[in-house]
């Protein structure tokens, strides 16, 4: 998975210089945002339980 991430990262950063918008290094940001939503929404709980759980740790 790390991979797939340096990948997207790798691409942002050449498609941000080639067509010099520096909007699309928001990509990668987004793509990890997304793959921990898809992960907590995996827990068999509660998706709101569950970000509750994660945010009550200490």
């Amino acid at each position: 998975m790390l991979y797939v991430f340096l990948g997207v990262t790798l691409l942002a950063i050449i498609l941000a210089f080639r067509l010099k918008n520096p909007l699309i290094l928001s990509v990668p940001f987004a793509a990890i945002f997304l793959y921990m939503i898809v992960q907590i929404a995996m827990v068999p709980v509660g998706f709101f339980e569950t970000v509750r759980f994660i945010f009550g740790l200490r």
